[in-house]
């Protein structure tokens, strides 16, 4: 009997996908295989020196600066992450259960406006929002509740985060929809027959149900916010940097490339295990709901 492996419909499958196979394979490794080398590798005046050592991730460990940085960077991301889910998660329940199924492609289409624009004209659209002239300021003290503009609004953690939040939202409730949308509503109607109120039945059904979908959505804004750059940069005054900052002065204005690539490589491992922790929690979480 022949093997699978040369049937002739599956050697006929791996040739339509293997083009495309090895192309991404090129341009998602390559980077990431070149990253990973030069991080070994030892940093000269204006040259990269072909010497392997392990002192740039023992300056990343050791670096009381690159702690800090990372620390905040972290930080950040669970906020945005946290409260972009938190305020995605009822805006997909109510397209979901209360919308009418003719409409729900509007709405899906109005919460996809945001993408219209470009993410750099959004993150200068809230500065101007949130600037010492800005609209917030200018209306407070036109209708006479301020004497001065505030000064607290704008280039600190908060307006980061805020910042954040509205840019991802889209990304976050998009794949809450899709999980709460694969919900049969007769397990809803059945434990509401058991005498559950909806309370515990959202509890109990609904929110196991649709973690699927809070796991993608958390892990869609979670990992993209940790490696932001041009928010902190902006919205933060280049005040509050965060990693991504940090390694682009390391790459381009100390032309460290060797940290610069350890601190990417770093943080590439940092955001891997918290993926995994989620993952992990989800599972954990769909068990004891069994």
């Amino acid at each position: 009997m022949a093997r699978r492996g040369l049937d002739p419909e599956a050697r006929q499958g791996l040739t339509l996908i293997a083009p495309p196979f090895l192309y991404a394979l090129a341009i998602l490794a390559a980077p990431l295989l070149t990253i990973l080398a030069y991080s070994f590798l030892t940093d000269g005046y204006l040259e990269i020196l072909r010497q392997v050592t392990l002192s740039n991730y023992a300056q990343v460990l050791t670096d009381p600066i690159v702690r800090t940085v990372m620390l905040r960077s972290l930080f950040v991301s669970g906020m945005v992450t946290l409260v972009t889910v938190a305020l995605a998660f009822p805006v997909a329940y109510y397209v979901s259960f209360m919308v009418r199924p003719e409409r729900k492609s509007m709405w899906l289409f109005l919460i996809t406006i945001p993408f219209w624009t470009s993410y750099l004209i959004r993150v200068f659209l809230w500065k101007v929002i949130l600037g010492y002239n800005g609209v917030i300021n200018s209306s407070l003290t036109g209708l006479g509740i301020i004497d001065e503009p505030l000064t607290f609004i704008l280039y600190n953690v908060n307006s980061i985060v805020l910042t954040l939040a509205h840019a991802y939202a889209p990304f976050a409730i998009l794949p809450i929809f899709v999980a709460l949308e694969k919900i049969d509503r007769s397990l809803l109607e059945a434990g509401r027959d058991l005498g559950e109120s909806r309370l515990m039945t959202f509890w109990r059904v609904t929110l196991p149900l649709a973690m699927p979908g809070v796991i993608a959505a958390v892990l869609i804004v979670f990992i993209p916010t940790i490696g932001d750059y041009v928010t902190p940069e902006l919205i933060g005054g280049g005040k509050i940097p965060m990693i991504a900052n940090l390694i682009q002065v390391q790459m381009l204005a100390l032309d460290n490339r060797p940290l610069g690539s350890a601190l990417a490589v770093t943080a590439m491992l940092i955001v891997a295990i918290v993926s995994l922790l989620f993952l992990f929690l989800n599972r954990r979480f769909l068990k004891v709901r069994q």
